[in-house]
């Protein structure tokens, strides 16, 4: 079986569902830690279920292991979305 790499730069700007299917919204950038990758910083898109959520905060953190699959799209968990107070503040 043939691994299929994707290379980090591919995936800033990638959509983002969860795996209900919702459009969640954009990957951002990557956070690194320990030469591996910690999390993606996920865009609050117009019309994205998280930019309904958050209201004025510009995104949120997904950890990676709550990653289910990376292809043309990203798929998160649904335990991916924020609860009242774990957004990200927004930068005005």
């Amino acid at each position: 079986m043939a691994l299929n790499l994707k290379k980090v730069i591919d995936i800033y700007e990638m959509k983002v569902f969860t795996d209900q299917g919702d459009y969640f919204g954009d990957v951002e950038e990557t956070i690194l830690g320990a030469n591996k990758i910690f999390g993606w910083r996920i865009r609050a898109t117009k019309n994205s279920s998280l930019s309904r959520i958050l209201g004025g905060a510009k995104g949120v953190i997904v950890p990676h292991q709550l990653v289910k699959a990376i292809g043309n799209i990203m798929i998160i968990s649904k335990t991916a979305i924020p609860t009242s107070g774990e957004e990200e503040a927004a930068e005005e």
